[in-house]
């Protein structure tokens, strides 16, 4: 393994553990609140209040800012230098400081409106408590603009650590909430426990980007070549980016006609636990390599770049193939062990694992789409993911509309996953016509290997699974056994098989994990 390749492997691995620990305090946030809201009216309500801003605007406007904002601030940093390049951002926070400050004020406004399109099948006590959450949501709007302008400038110059911590801070917020108050105000302080852990998400950069020289003050240039490059790339950017939130979004209005409501929640939860652990890997690859692709296309690195595409494909259908058999072999099974006590019920267990199990088919689909769309933005051409993001998001619907009725929710997250999968198949079709060296004949045996390896590996998990639910009574040591001794078995066999088939990538996994260890015994050594 090259230096380059041992820089970059060392750099998402230390991505992976600080976004997994966010993660990790996520789904226990996301515990806590199916504990002590189950899939009730209250639960509805948040649920749907908490969506709408981030689907529309916290999701989408920030992956567009960061998406657009960080190839634009490299070019300047690498043509003009460090002080032309804050100066194109203070003018960029300006604009998307004011912008989204009205955006905050429009959907507090027009609250109600949003809740009815949003939430169609709810009765009229909990579409108003919808409503009134949800004008104490929408100012998350602005935190999450400035947070994510804050981000591109401590990405571009190579700080991952802040940015990958700021789910930690504001769901260590949130969750002292559930700790302490949440007994005495219920979901109406709820609401502002979120909103704290957004500001969180902002305060904490700071310090770290005035550490790198940069401080924000307020420029109104807004004729900057710079800006109308950004805008021109923003608005495509910002229509492919909506594939996930938007398909939720669909996907949570025909939920809330489902099981009193409750589908709605139970699609939600799934929809996060997915995502959960798909992000750990999907966005600590892609936000590391993003700026590297974007140096490279300004550097003219046609070979670089096509080799940095081309590994980091084969690093995720190395990742997600595997995640994505087990994921559906331990569906009910995790979400058992990880929500249902309290007022979450073994009912509410089997309507989200069937969401869950679904989804989940959409793994290398969303994994795909996520890094190929950066492919596509560090070369400023966001065309291919906005016709990809708008086709995905309008199969979706189609395929909600004639799913639901016969599949509930599992036909929902059917066809949320089924759209992820066009969105990817498009992007693939599209870079490789426009750039074949980012593909080649000997990507295809590693990923038959894979594959083959993958699917013995399911059976090996399922096999194990079922042995234990035969063996073992239910309760909650049982619960952890019935799913981690799968995972574990399967996470062997698919690491032996891997090996023994040469996949480069369990090579180079176990090349860098044998030379930490190797460092450390030197050093305790010495």
């Amino acid at each position: 393994m090259t230096g380059k390749q041992k820089n970059a492997v060392a750099a998402v691995s230390g991505m992976m553990v600080i976004t997994l620990l966010g993660k990790v305090l996520g789904l226990y946030r996301d515990i806590l609140f199916a504990n002590h809201y189950g899939l009730g009216m209250e639960a509805n309500a948040f649920t749907t209040a908490s969506l709408i801003p981030r689907t529309f605007f916290d999701a989408v406007f920030a992956s567009a800012i960061s998406a657009s904002f960080i190839p634009i601030f490299n070019e300047y940093m690498g043509r003009y230098g460090e002080k032309k390049a804050f100066s194109f951002s203070d003018t960029f926070i300006t604009l998307v400081g004011a912008f989204t400050l009205l955006l905050s004020v429009v959907g507090m406004i027009f609250a109600e409106p949003f809740a009815r399109l949003f939430a169609a099948g709810y009765d009229a006590q909990t579409l108003q408590l919808c409503v009134s959450l949800l004008r104490m949501l929408f100012p998350t709007v602005l935190f999450t603009g400035l947070a994510y302008c804050f981000v591109g400038i401590l990405q571009s110059m190579e700080e991952f650590t802040i940015p990958a911590a700021m789910s930690i801070v504001s769901n260590g917020a949130i969750i002292l909430y559930y700790w302490t108050l949440d007994r005495t105000w219920g979901v109406t302080g709820l609401a502002v426990a979120f909103l704290v852990g957004w500001f969180l998400q902002v305060a904490i950069q700071v310090p770290p980007l005035r550490k790198k020289g940069y401080r924000y003050r307020p420029s109104f240039a807004f004729r900057d070549a710079g800006l109308k490059k950004v805008l021109i790339l923003m608005l495509p950017v910002m229509v492919s980016t909506w594939i996930q939130p938007i398909n939720l979004a669909v996907g949570v209005r025909y939920a809330s006609y489902l099981f009193e409501g409750s589908g709605t929640t139970a699609l939600n939860n799934a929809n996060n636990l997915y995502s959960i652990i798909l992000g750990v890997f999907v966005l600590s690859v892609a936000n590391v390599i993003f700026p590297r692709l974007s140096r490279l296309v300004t550097g003219e690195q046609k070979e670089d770049f096509a080799r940095l595409v081309r590994q980091t494909l084969m690093a995720l259908c190395f990742l997600l193939i595997p995640m994505m058999i087990g994921l559906w072999v331990e569906s009910e099974d995790l979400v058992r062990l990880l929500f249902e006590r309290n007022r979450f019920t073994a009912e509410d267990t089997w309507i989200t694992a069937r969401a869950l199990r679904y989804l989940c088919l959409g793994t290398m689909g969303y994994g795909v789409y996520i890094f190929l769309s950066r492919v596509f933005y560090a070369r400023q051409r966001a065309k291919a993911p906005m016709l990809a993001g708008i086709l995905s998001m309008a199969t979706n619907w189609v395929l909600c509309l004639l799913l639901v009725k016969r599949y509930d929710v599992a036909g929902i997250a059917g066809a949320s996953a089924i759209a992820s999968l066009v969105s990817a198949a498009c992007l693939v079709v599209v870079l490789h016509k426009e750039e074949r060296e980012c593909f080649g004949k000997e990507m295809l045996m590693p990923l038959i290997k894979i594959i083959v390896a993958s699917a013995i590996m399911g059976v090996a998990a399922m096999l194990c699974r079922d042995l234990l639910r035969q063996c073992l009574q239910d309760s909650f040591v049982t619960r952890i056994l019935v799913v981690g001794v799968p995972a574990a078995a399967g996470a062997l066999v698919y690491v032996i098989l891997t090996a023994v088939l040469k996949v480069a990538q369990t090579r180079m996994a176990l090349e860098w994990i044998s030379a930490k260890i190797g460092r450390k015994k030197g050093t305790e050594d010495v």
